[in-house]
């Protein structure tokens, strides 16, 4: 063993010139590598911490109407039930307020995000006909971030436009192009005011011609809809037919019936405010 070191050793003393090549590439070598490791380039990335994947899995469901003890007993607690047999799951979380259940299901660490997604949502599929037939479809949002608290906030305000109008900007011009930039997860709008015909129950009106929020609910719900109702067809010609029950103008709100007895029509305006805002 000796003897092949005193060989290798010679070959250097013989030729000068070899040894400086090879010691030049060494030192290259290594320079490069540090200015890699201190750049991020060339494949390699310096991290503080290992990189770990922290994924939270949101539903939320809206029943209106119903206070907390119902949605908790009807939504909150089914849905919760099956999501749980799911795999990946860390932990629940879940809350039950007037019209609105949420459950939030946080993942282990480094689990398939997608794939536990999947799962959850095959669950949510499962239990979704033991809902309340008023209860809106689960929405299902996962988060990757670590964090519930946003990485940047950005103020909007208007001195010419309304609120409303404010908000119909940023939904169809900030929020896809801020959503579109590489590495943003998501844009969410907060404090948004959505653009919409607003009834305001009056509560002495309803008791006077005793009539309840869910019936002026159902009214409206049975006579602002659009609907195929299918096609006639004629020696030449082919019309398709729909039934156009949707309401357009604050006047046609509050024209809307609510009742109609044989001497008395009671409209949305005797009992309630309709504006646009």
């Amino acid at each position: 063993m000796s003897e092949t070191i005193k060989s290798i050793t010679d070959i250097f003393i013989r030729r000068p010139v070899l040894a400086i090549v090879v010691n030049l590439v060494v030192v290259i070598a290594g320079g490069q590598a540090i200015y890699n490791a201190i750049s991020g380039s060339g494949g390699f990335t310096v991290r503080q911490y290992p990189q770990s994947e922290n994924a939270l899995v949101t539903v939320k469901t809206f029943y209106i109407g119903a206070d907390a003890n119902l949605v908790k007993g009807f939504v909150t607690t089914p849905l919760e039930r099956a999501i749980a047999a799911a795999d990946g799951i860390d932990y629940i979380e879940s809350s039950s307020v007037q019209s609105l259940s949420t459950i939030s299901v946080r993942l282990k660490l480094n689990v398939d995000a997608i794939k536990a997604l999947a799962e959850i949502s095959s669950k949510v599929d499962q239990v979704r006909g033991d809902l309340p037939p008023e209860a809106e479809v689960p929405i299902i949002n996962i988060e990757t971030a670590d964090t519930e608290f946003a990485s940047m906030y950005l103020s909007f305000k208007s001195s010419n436009l309304e609120r409303n109008k404010v908000t119909d900007y940023l939904t169809r011009a900030v929020q896809p192009a801020l959503t579109a930039v590489k590495g943003v997860q998501r844009a969410d709008i907060l404090g948004a005011r959505t653009l919409a015909v607003r009834v305001w129950l009056r509560s002495e009106k309803l008791a006077a011609f005793n009539i309840s929020a869910t019936e002026v609910r159902l009214a409206l719900a049975s006579n602002n809809v659009l609907a195929a109702v299918g096609k006639t067809k004629g020696s030449y010609e082919q019309i398709s037919l729909s039934s156009n029950a949707n309401l357009t103008s604050v006047e046609e709100f509050q024209d809307l019936i609510l009742r109609e007895e044989s001497d008395q029509v009671i409209r949305l305006a005797d009992v309630a405010d309709v504006e646009l805002g």
